[in-house]
């Protein structure tokens, strides 16, 4: 706010997000806005401003969220292909369907920016989308995401990552055309593979790859419930050979919860000394794990498919939780909202008891994965950072989780922006008849 202070005055702050990643506790403060950037925060009532001073009475300020793993290339064709038993594999198929009739560059730069739309207005400020790599996808995809890049840059920071099959990833050339082209974009090289007899050639080729051309990696490993599954452990071994040295980041990890106690320990031990990331998908993966292809008529799910996140963090595993698909056939629902993978995630994983250490999470929408990807949106509070913040009414954790917080004010560099969300009929003469 250029030639004027806006304070938000009496704020709760938790002190995970400011002064203290470790602590539970809560902060009373004055946050003083100027020129765009946190210019002081000082203790509740002590700010002299009376011009531009809001008072809050509590409420808590949040820093804007980073989404680290989203697919926004799959954003929002559920009315035109849907999921037809709910299975990972009839996702996969349906999807693999609608690529090959629908993804010319208008089809995906629209249902993109529709995306971005709706995390902006929720209040994310950094977000990583994977995107489907199968050539000759990715020269279509690719250039689609480095004009979306550029168009929201200031606005939401953007990363891209390749995503390929196993089948791909084993082909020599399909490999090296992929992994060149996200060279070129600046991007991140990405793959999938959870029950696979070649598991091991497979995490070695990404791995040797993205050492070659200096990229960093973010994977889906072991998005299934069978126990047969080792793609993380693979992972972790071929990181460790071969002494590579990027970042490492490995989404869904889903086996872990249904392999015995000793696989389970050894793969995270593996993991932790890999100083491979782990990244959670706690809605998609309760959505779609555990399903039958007859659907929920003849089974009810036993178990909720998210990974073993507390004990991962535990061990040492940098751990981040995300939004993963939005309305398409890996998840029907969804809509980029970095609150409501947290309050979801609190509920699934279990991580907010004691309550006293729960606000400690709130970094793994944040600052924790804003470091894993290394955004330069740091998702701290802190004197001197833009003033990406989110300001709600509750003033405490059962506040905060108990409600949709659908009033949230959002403010970037200091300033408060249009949270209306686009409406769905945008989109209405991409999904042809069915709606």
């Amino acid at each position: 706010m250029t030639g004027a202070d806006l304070v938000l005055a009496n704020v709760s702050i938790p002190k995970a997000v400011y002064d203290d990643p470790q602590s539970g506790a809560l902060t009373r403060c004055d946050i003083t806005i100027r020129d765009g950037l946190i210019a002081d925060i000082a203790p509740a009532h002590t700010t002299r401003n009376r011009l531009g001073r809001v008072e809050h009475d509590g409420g808590l300020v949040l820093p804007c969220f980073t989404d680290m793993h989203t697919h926004i290339d799959k954003g929002h064709i559920w009315p035109r292909r849907q999921n037809p038993d709910g299975t990972w594999a009839g996702a996969l198929g349906a999807v693999l369907a609608d690529r090959e009739a629908n993804w010319a560059a208008e089809d995906v730069e629209r249902r993109m920016d529709f995306s971005l739309r709706c995390a902006y207005a929720h209040g994310t400020a950094a977000l990583r989308t994977h995107l489907d790599m199968a050539p000759p996808q990715h020269e279509i995809s690719w250039d689609v995401f480095e004009k979306t890049r550029d168009a929201w840059a200031g606005k939401i920071e953007l990363q891209g990552v390749a995503l390929l099959g196993p089948d791909a990833i084993l082909d020599p050339d399909a490999l090296k055309a992929v992994a060149t082209r996200t060279k070129a974009a600046g991007g991140v090289l990405g793959g999938s593979s959870g029950v696979h007899p070649e598991n091991r050639t497979i995490m070695l080729r990404l791995v040797e790859t993205a050492g070659e051309l200096g990229l960093d990696l973010d994977l889906h490993t072991d998005e299934t419930g069978d126990p047969s599954a080792d793609a993380l452990k693979s992972l972790a071994k071929a990181v460790t050979e071969t002494g590579y040295q990027g970042r490492v980041t490995a989404g869904h990890c889903c086996v872990l919860a249904m392999q015995g106690e000793d696989v389970a320990k050894e793969t995270i031990e593996l993991t932790a000394k890999a100083g491979i990331g782990v990244v959670s998908l706690p809605m998609c993966n309760m959505y779609l794990q555990d399903r039958t292809p007859g659907g929920n008529a003849v089974r009810t799910p036993r178990w909720r498919g998210v990974t073993l996140v507390n004990e991962l963090r535990a061990a040492g595993v940098p751990v981040t939780i995300a939004s993963d698909n939005t309305r398409d056939p890996f998840y029907a629902y969804g809509d980029l909202d970095g609150f409501e993978v947290l309050r979801e995630a609190a509920r699934i994983t279990h991580f907010d008891h004691p309550q006293s250490e729960a606000w400690t999470w709130l970094r793994a929408i944040g600052a924790d994965a804003s470091k894993q990807c290394g955004f330069a949106h740091s998702a701290t509070i802190a004197i001197g950072q833009p003033a990406d913040l989110i300001v709600f009414g509750a003033r405490n954790w059962s506040e905060l989780m108990a409600r949709p917080q659908s009033n949230r004010l959002v403010l970037r560099d200091g300033l408060p922006i249009e949270t209306s969300l686009p409406d769905y009929r945008e989109l209405d003469d991409l999904m042809g008849a069915r709606q």
